[in-house]
């Protein structure tokens, strides 16, 4: 294997990146990038890597969860503030209910980049090139808008930037306190069966707190009570702008990812001697990689081969995501060739990406149903094989959205239409991701039977 730079990915096969007008802008965009702070911090991916190892090891579980993508036009301190209360609202379930550690990470802070399927798209015979995220192109369906522009990568930056600054205010300025652990449901949410369970389960928490303070165990002498920490991760699709954030770290000599503390590489990109892999190949951060159903035991070992040589168990996640038709005849193989080799990884179900379908109003969606049904499956084959179901990744949000049908507010086919703001693919309500907190919790106690 050649050594390995932060640029030795231009000397790769590479797909799913975009070719710019103007290589001179593209080229001074980079620069200016890498003239700016990091994002993130070498030793924040380094602490996460170690939380990453206490899940592989079965005795945490990982959340990671946010939008499908992010986008300029709906940037806003409301919605960040009621995405970072879903999580919240999802470990404590997972936590209290579970009785188990967990560990979050938001699709946020840099999930700007989406990969398409074909270069092109077609709308009433006109043909113009796909929309790839807001840190490429926009979403309008004009010759203009579709044209990749590198300044784009700026405002990402800067988006991001504002993002992390507020969930940092969030997570460690009294949001995140366990005694306001009433005030993390939603307006909506509270009318919905489930919010009345989640507030008998607040309410249990309100008094288990009430006799820990009793005890002397309080805000003061623990500060985890009132304090938090949400990484942030996107997958590591637009290389110009990953490798402009990549930074070496003065206490190790290592190179950190600085555009996020988590990145993961697509279906569409796992090719071991493309870009991407190089790339991700040279980078400390906890790496993730999306298996599909087309995803070959061999090819597989052969990407962790690549990516952790060392069989570092806080250095992988294999997110998989099959479709809940397909998880139980795919998913096995998997699991056992990395078992036989040996393999140290983090395993967590992504059972978004495999159920998406088309609804006979156009609208892509997904049902509930198969989410829940792909997410006990995940968890009954990891029980059959011995061994641990280690997390979850979701598209979701904290608005009121109505883009996947199903759901204790039962959405329709019909209902769709009503508020679907989605730049991309449907998200997951809080609602609807409330009721998959309180199966996986119900799932993690009977593992830990």
């Amino acid at each position: 294997m050649t050594s390995w730079t932060p640029e030795s990915w231009r000397n790769f096969p590479i797909r799913q990146v975009p070719t710019y007008p103007n290589p001179d802008q593209l080229k001074s965009v980079e620069q200016r990038l890498a003239s700016y702070p990091p994002l993130v911090f070498a030793g924040e991916a380094r602490e996460l890597r170690r939380q990453f190892q206490q899940v592989t090891e079965g005795k945490a579980f990982l959340l990671q969860g946010g939008d499908c993508a992010e986008s300029f036009a709906e940037f806003s301190a409301n919605s960040i503030r009621d995405t970072f209360k879903v999580m919240l609202q999802m470990a404590v379930v997972l936590t209290f209910a579970g009785g188990c550690p967990v560990v979050k990470v938001g699709r946020m802070a840099g999930q700007f980049a989406k990969p398409r399927s074909a270069d092109t798209e077609t709308i009433d015979g006109i043909e113009l090139p796909s929309y790839r995220g807001d840190i490429i192109n926009n979403i309008d369906f004009t010759s203009e808008s579709r044209i990749p522009d590198p300044e784009r990568m700026v405002q990402a930056y800067n988006q991001s930037a504002a993002t992390l600054n507020l969930l940092r205010a969030f997570a460690q300025g009294g949001m995140a306190d366990l005694h306001k652990v009433h005030q993390w449901n939603l307006d909506f949410v509270e009318k919905s069966p489930l919010g009345e369970r989640y507030q008998n389960l607040a309410s249990r928490i309100d008094e288990t707190l009430a006799f820990m303070e009793a005890c002397g165990i309080n805000n003061d002498t623990t500060p985890q009570l009132k304090e938090t920490t949400l990484y942030t991760s996107h997958e590591a699709l637009l290389l110009p702008y990953e490798q402009a954030l990549t930074r070496q770290d003065s206490l190790t000599g290592q190179w950190y990812d600085c555009a996020a503390h988590m990145l993961w590489i697509g279906d569409r990109t796992r090719q071991p001697d493309g870009a991407h892999v190089e790339f991700l190949r040279g980078v400390h951060n906890p790496i993730g990689i999306k298996a599909g159903p087309t995803t070959d035991p061999e090819d597989l070992l052969r990407l962790i081969d690549i990516l952790n040589p060392t069989n570092d168990p806080g250095r992988l996640n294999i997110i998989v995501r099959m479709g809940a038709g397909k998880v139980e005849e795919h998913m096995p193989r998997l699991l056992q060739a990395i078992k036989r080799e040996g393999k140290h990884v983090l395993w967590s179900s992504d059972p978004m990406h495999g159920n998406t379908i088309k609804a006979s109003s156009g609208y892509k969606t997904r049902s509930v149903a198969s989410v829940l049904s792909e997410v006990k499956s995940f968890f009954q084959i990891h029980k059959a094989e011995g061994t641990y179901a280690g997390g979850v990744h979701f598209e979701m949000t904290g608005r009121n959205v109505t883009e996947c049908i199903g759901g204790a507010y039962e959405i329709t086919e019909d209902q769709l239409g009503d508020r679907y703001h989605t730049h991309c693919d449907p998200r997951l309500n809080a609602d609807q991701v409330l009721e998959l907190a309180f199966l996986i919790a119900d799932s993690l106690k009977e593992a830990r039977r």
